[in-house]
């Protein structure tokens, strides 16, 4: 998979792009997955997540909804499992807590 930086691909400096593979190819395709809006991509319906929802929910539920949330939106990635899930409601960020083949990982998302 490229590796993007605020949406776009990084140059390798030589011409070519970035690759990502193993577990930093897993939390790219992750954090991709969630920053996407659910239903933005009309061929994709289903691609994506709703934690653009989270702003609609009262505080003390936003940690867990957030997990619910990344649990959809990676349901469809192998050997990728939502473990939990941090609100820092200062910051309004949402950290996703991550499992990929044994190794733990975690995805922050500003909302």
């Amino acid at each position: 998979m490229n590796q993007l930086r605020d949406g776009d691909y990084r140059p390798d400096g030589a011409g070519d792009f970035l690759q990502s593979t193993g577990a930093q190819e897993a939390l790219d395709r992750a954090l991709f997955l969630l920053t996407v809006r659910r239903g933005s991509f009309a061929l994709l319906p289903e691609l994506g997540s709703r934690l653009d929802r989270l702003a609609q929910e009262r505080s003390s539920a936003r940690e867990a909804m957030g997990a619910s949330y990344a649990a959809e939106a990676l349901a469809g990635e192998e050997d990728l499992e939502v473990t939990g899930a941090a609100w820092e409601e200062s910051s309004r960020q949402l950290t996703v807590f991550l499992n990929w083949k044994g190794e733990h990982l975690s995805a922050a998302v500003t909302l």
